[in-house]
């Protein structure tokens, strides 16, 4: 899942404060799971954003609502049919959400009320680690499910480097201990019996099919929707 960190409240209420009337937007998927932006936590930073802007001498409408999912159409239209009188819109939702809101054209602001981190995995309640960099040309068949482009601190892909001591990166420390992902990787390989395909020659990582090749964009042919269907 998409994880996110909520901002800080002084940074949110600077994005709105010389507006009237504002619109703080939820998302019912990952940020709501990893409880930032869901339908309550709307309802505590509208409220939250609401004393701030008493406590500031300012009059500032709070509408409330949550959204499914921020990233498709069919949820996000009928909310944005009704934005009478909204100067501006809060989403917590990811940073994808943010995005799609913008691009569907709305003429007003729509600003970002959390800082997407990752993509991730619970780790246990109230906790979520990186598992995933969305590189575009997974290798986990060969490293034994353990990623090294979203795990290794440097996305080394041909073994660890001189730094790994005791199983362990050399940017641990003591109170935030971080798994050399190529130990992992080998422990990992070993369990399997999958040793041997470490020791296989492969051609280099292609990144431009990840964030270096641009924007990127997936198309299915075979799900598109004829424009005369639409019609």
């Amino acid at each position: 899942m998409i994880v996110a960190a909520s901002k800080p409240l002084d940074e949110v209420f600077g994005f709105i404060q010389n507006c009237q009337k504002v619109l703080v937007l939820g998302c019912a998927e990952c940020v709501a799971v990893c409880q930032v932006g869901g339908e309550k936590e709307v309802g505590v930073l509208a409220q939250a954003l609401r004393l701030k802007a008493q406590t500031s001498g300012k009059q500032i409408e709070f509408l409330e609502n949550t959204v499914r999912r921020q990233c498709e159409t069919e949820f996000v239209a009928p909310i944005l049919e009704k934005l009478d009188g909204v100067q501006a819109i809060v989403s917590i939702a990811c940073g994808v959400g943010v995005n799609f809101l913008s691009d569907q054209g709305p003429a007003i602001p729509v600003f970002p009320g959390v800082n997407t981190t990752f993509m991730g995995a619970t780790v246990q309640h109230g906790e979520w680690a990186e598992r995933c960099a969305g590189c575009g040309q997974c290798i986990l068949d060969l490293t034994g499910g353990i990623c090294p482009v979203a795990r290794c601190a440097k996305t080394i892909l041909n073994g660890p480097c001189g730094g790994t001591k005791d199983g362990k990166c050399e940017i641990s420390r003591p109170e935030a201990p971080v798994d050399c992902a190529w130990y992992l990787i080998v422990e990992r390989c070993k369990k399997l019996g999958t040793l041997d395909r470490l020791k296989a020659v492969v051609a280099a990582k292609d990144w431009s099919k990840a964030r270096d090749g641009g924007p990127r964009r997936m198309v299915r042919p075979d799900l598109l929707i004829a424009k005369e269907a639409q019609a």
